[in-house]
Order: structure tokens, then sequence, then C-alpha cells
């Protein structure tokens, strides 16, 4: 049986196989000129408040991370990186949607 199938959780070899981490996918980042990013606005799930959401960016980790700073920077707000997307607290679509135009990315915003 493989390792991904089993149920173990403990082996006398390997010991605690619940803690045991993926080895992270990592990705090759896109020019910008290549990518079109889409912007919405999501309140779901945070008590009533906005966050702006960018969808649609295919970057490797440290420049998603990096990207997430510039953003959070140019809002002067707070955000986070969750998997792909990047998180800006508050609505914030149309400085996103500029200083990603000014990086030369294509941008759409979408959402209500």
């Amino acid at each position: 049986m493989t390792a991904k199938k089993s149920k173990l959780v403990w082996s006398s070899e390997q010991g605690d196989l619940r803690d045991q981490k993926t080895t992270p996918v990592t990705r090759a980042s896109l020019p910008p000129g290549e990518q079109t990013v889409y912007l919405h606005r999501e309140t779901k799930g945070r008590g009533g408040k906005a966050v702006t959401v960018i969808k649609g960016l295919v970057l490797s980790a440290p420049d998603l991370d990096g990207l997430a700073k510039r953003l959070k920077q140019a809002c002067g707000s707070g955000g986070t990186v969750k998997g792909v997307e990047i998180e800006i607290q508050g609505e914030h679509r149309e400085k996103i949607a500029a200083t990603l135009q000014g990086l030369g990315y294509r941008v759409k915003i979408a959402g209500g």
C-alpha cells in the first residue's frame, strides 16, 4: 500500500507520519505582459467587511510575496497570500488595478 492511500499515522521506522510535510510545488513566474489578473471584492465569511482578492496570478512563491507587499504598501492596508491568491483588506480594486497596470499586468475587475 502506498503512503498516500494509507491511513497509517505511526511507523517505527519513520515516526509520526502526520507531521510530515509534502514537498511544495515550485512554479515559474510568467512575465506581467502575459498575465491577465482578476480583481474580486468578497465579504463572505468576514463579518461583512470587504476584502479585495487578486486571482489569476502565475508567480513563484517569492514573487507572489513581493507583489503582495507592494500592493499592501500602495493601498496602505494589510493583507495576506492564500495559496495562489492575494487578499488585501478593504475595497481597493481601483488602486490595485492602477498599480498592477503600471507593472505591466492586464487587469479585469470582476464581481460586484
